[in-house]
């Protein structure tokens, strides 16, 4: 019974270096916001007569929850039309991928890939998509997704995912890849790690996609990838439909959730994006309403 009194006070000493120990493990958070130059007009595309997405003026996204767009025809228009853009939104992310040094500012690449998509004939899917207020999304090491291009400049070992959509003929084509600041040999063993994972989780949840395929199975095999490695997959952000719309139904989880996506059909057209995180994948939103950062300040990749 004399230890008793002891018990309380040892077990509060004990969390409390548990805490101390967990925040000096815990990595330190590396991305400032910097400024963010002023947006370009939608009104500079429309003049060199580039058509534009319904919500390029106004700013206002349609609703994501409509049906999916359904190309049945392999070799109809509508189905070219997207691969063309989705050809173009690839190149146009390999040119940022060519970009991506040490010095460089994530504006920079912002305006470059802005001029590509440009001379493209397309227009930049997510400039002005709900005020979004640049034409890719830059998102720097423990930025999960959305973030926004400004001055901040690149740092040696950083990782970088770029994520490029382009609006082509009435269609949008969505792509991303996340990219090591300096190459691969500038990264850190976690860096490296995280990537590899990522890629494979990428590869194993296109790989589950099939006719009549459950939208679980996608979220099975990402999940499976990223607890073979030790890392958190986000459930926050998902996959998506896309089309004639930016974001559409099913909704595509990387995580094996059920939330009434059903089944794969023939001809859906769909996203599988997975972004994985060396700590936890739990996020919070900076002030600027867009940038996805993880609480823990550890690494994340797409």
């Amino acid at each position: 019974s004399t230890w008793g009194p002891l018990l309380l006070p040892r077990a509060v000493a004990s969390a409390m270096a548990a805490r101390a120990l967990a925040r000096l493990l815990r990595p330190r958070a590396s991305v400032v916001a910097g400024k963010v130059s002023p947006q370009t007009s939608p009104e500079v595309f429309a003049a060199q007569g580039i058509a534009l997405p319904p919500y390029a003026i106004s700013g206002v996204a349609p609703p994501s929850d409509r049906p999916p767009y359904l190309f049945l025809d392999p070799k109809g228009a509508d189905f070219a039309a997207l691969a063309k853009a989705c050809e173009i939104a690839r190149e146009v992310l390999d040119l940022g991928g060519s970009l991506v040094a040490p010095g460089v500012t994530t504006d920079a690449i912002d305006k470059r890939l802005e001029d590509a998509i440009r001379k493209a004939g397309a227009y930049p899917s997510p400039l002005n998509y709900s005020r979004f207020p640049k034409s890719i999304c830059t998102s720097v090491n423990e930025v999960l997704c959305h973030g926004i291009p400004d001055s901040r400049p690149l740092v040696l070992g950083d990782i970088i995912n770029i994520d490029v959509t382009v609006f082509f003929r009435g269609f949008h084509g969505d792509v991303s890849q996340t990219f090591v600041v300096g190459g691969d040999e500038a990264a850190s063993d976690d860096a490296r790690r995280l990537l590899s994972a990522t890629n494979e989780a990428l590869r194993a949840g296109i790989e589950a996609c099939g006719p009549g395929e459950p939208f679980t199975a996608i979220g099975a095999a990402v999940l499976r990838v990223a607890e073979a490695h030790g890392l958190d997959v986000s459930t926050a952000f998902c996959g998506h439909g896309i089309g004639r719309d930016f974001h559409t139904e099913p909704m595509v989880l990387h995580v094996p959730m059920d939330v009434g996506a059903g089944v794969m059909r023939p001809g859906m057209a769909f996203t599988v994006e997975p972004i994985l995180a060396l700590g936890s994948a739990d996020h919070e939103i900076w002030a600027d309403g867009w940038t996805a950062v993880t609480r823990d300040g550890s690494w994340a990749a797409q």
